[in-house]
């Protein structure tokens, strides 16, 4: 029976030009492939580290970066709960990313102006996740391993391997805005 609710589009990491333009604001996705997860500590030591004219110790092009900041597994799982940071924590510091050719972000909540422009001159998406599903998120992560700043802790760049990781987007190639439509919407409601 349907449910009147479209199916998510499928998406094997790293993202292709035809999927980045495929995907629109509001479309639920499930990612399947590599991702890499980083917080605001791991992302400034990275724009530090561009500044001081040395190379990052991931390749960011036409990649995809989780902000996230898993907790230590239990005995026999592959990571702890897995739940999105806030994103705009990193603003300051996507732009020098977006440079580089980053394609896709996910975290939760709006990002500012300059990160929303840097995604339309770079050709990047920014993707939700649902904060408060840590535990559910972390079943999609299949392998995890902190592969560059170990010393942060949680807050490491971590290399995840994924299989169905929901989010949804939110910010497209195309200029939709989720979070602008949705208000639009609801402001014409007659309650």
């Amino acid at each position: 029976m349907s449910t009147g609710v479209p199916e998510p589009i499928r998406v094997r990491l790293p993202w292709s030009d035809a999927d980045l333009r495929r995907v629109r604001s509001g479309d639920r996705v499930l990612l399947t492939g590599v991702m890499y997860g980083a917080r605001d500590a791991a992302h400034k030591r990275m724009v530090e580290a561009l500044d001081r004219g040395e190379a990052l110790p991931i390749d960011v092009k036409g990649q995809t970066i989780y902000y996230v900041g898993p907790t230590p597994p239990k005995p026999g799982e592959v990571i702890g709960s897995a739940g999105p940071t806030t994103a705009s924590r990193m603003d300051r510091y996507t732009p020098r990313l977006l440079e580089l050719g980053l394609k896709a972000m996910i975290g939760k909540g709006y990002r500012t102006r300059p990160v929303i422009d840097a995604m339309a001159k770079h050709g990047a998406i920014y993707m939700a996740a649902i904060g408060g599903l840590g535990a559910k998120i972390s079943k999609t992560i299949k392998s995890a391993e902190a592969i560059a700043y170990q010393d942060l802790g949680t807050e490491a760049i971590w290399r995840f391997e994924v299989e169905d990781f929901p989010a949804v987007v939110v910010y497209d190639l195309h200029g939709g805005d989720l979070y602008t439509q949705n208000q639009a919407a609801y402001a014409t409601l007659q309650l």
